[in-house]
């Protein structure tokens, strides 16, 4: 093929790509609130030709036709951490397209979405049985619901399992594991000079949260705690009667999680004690830390990473594949673009990356038709 042809393919590609990206981003997707970017979604693949249906969480999913060798689960997430009051309007600046949620994980349907568009006029590739998904519930306290149930209704049919997610050169090998648990504290409360010095919820949480910096966190397996959100209070003039907040514990090692959860609730419990109030602890996420036998797909993802100019580098994370690693389903999450700033309002992506995350996928798929994954 002529340099020239490969550069018109090459620009469609990216034509089609920032068109998708736009639009997907555009729709919000905010925690149990992905039905409107479902819906496009959706929309999208069935006028590519796919068969597509909505499960009982609000999946999207579509059985790819043809293919040969393993069946291969490929999933990326809809929903954003970004409430719906966030503005998700694209931006150029300079060389980036920014807005909130445009990398995580907006990037990754649009290269699923535009991969099944292309679909028909690139019959003679080869590629794996496919089972394409679009999952709800992967940020915040969604706890995977939507990666649950695919891997439910479809892993005793597949051979692995990959989560498109993340940075392109990034491959998630081990799934870490994460408890969340909501603090919530309640006292007499009452006026802060009349009632003084009736005991306050807000003293408590600070109380809690300060025993809870002082634990004993291990470096080795890699082990974090985190209080993401406080709330609480009526006025700067009243002892708070309620306060609370949440909190987020991730360890490589599942005995280790078990046990600094066990210790976390023992400071936050005797902090109220010592504050004078009463506690409530519910459990709002759990997440498996998992490791699977998944050589041959990380093989295969540093092969096409390879491919097309890339180094891999190999990690653990928190992503849909946990959801198959518990299952014991070989699988992996891949990344796809070049940005930074995720999980803030300042998100940005290098739009020149998603042609070179599209192809690198595209060979990942390859390299697993003739892959037992």
């Amino acid at each position: 093929m002529s340099p020239r042809p490969r550069r018109q393919a090459g620009e469609t590609l990216q034509t089609t790509l920032e068109q998708h990206l736009r639009h997907i981003t555009e729709t919000a997707a905010p925690p149990f609130g992905e039905e409107a970017r479902a819906e496009l979604v959706a929309g999208l693949w069935r006028a590519a030709g796919l068969p597509v249906e909505r499960d009982e969480v609000g999946n999207v999913v579509a059985d790819v036709p043809g293919g040969s060798g393993p069946r291969v689960l490929v999933a990326a997430h809809l929903d954003t951490v970004f409430g719906a009051d966030v503005a998700v309007s694209v931006r150029r600046d300079g060389g980036r397209l920014c807005a909130p949620g445009i990398g995580d994980n907006s990037a990754s349907l649009a290269v699923l979405t535009t991969f099944a568009e292309r679909l028909a006029g690139d019959e003679g590739a080869l590629r794996p049985r496919l089972t394409l998904a679009a999952t709800v519930g992967e940020e915040g306290v969604g706890d995977l619901r939507g990666a649950r149930r695919l891997v439910a209704d479809h892993a005793d049919a597949a051979d692995c399992f990959v989560a498109v997610d993340g940075h392109l050169g990034t491959v998630v090998a081990q799934a870490v594991g994460s408890r969340r648990l909501v603090a919530r504290f309640r006292g007499p409360g009452g006026h802060s000079w009349g009632d003084y010095p009736a005991a306050s919820a807000v003293h408590a949480a600070g109380g809690a949260i300060h025993a809870l910096a002082g634990l004993s966190v291990p470096t080795e397996p890699r082990t974090s705690l985190n209080v993401g959100q406080v709330w609480g209070g009526t006025s700067v003039n009243a002892i708070a009667q309620e306060a609370g907040f949440n909190l987020d514990l991730r360890s490589l090692d599942g005995d280790v999680l078990e046990d600094l959860e066990r210790r976390a609730r023992g400071a936050i419990g005797a902090a109220a004690r010592r504050a004078g109030c009463e506690v409530e602890l519910e459990p709002i996420g759990d997440r498996p830390a998992a490791f699977v036998d998944n050589h041959a797909l990380v093989a295969c993802a540093l092969r096409a990473l390879e491919a097309v100019g890339e180094k891999g580098s190999v990690v653990a994370s928190s992503t849909d594949a946990n959801a198959a690693m518990a299952r014991g389903l070989p699988a992996i999450a891949f990344g796809v673009y070049r940005g930074g700033d995720a999980h803030r309002t300042s998100e940005w992506l290098d739009p020149a990356s998603l042609a070179l995350g599209y192809r690198a996928f595209e060979h990942l798929l390859a390299c697993l038709a003739e892959s037992r994954g």
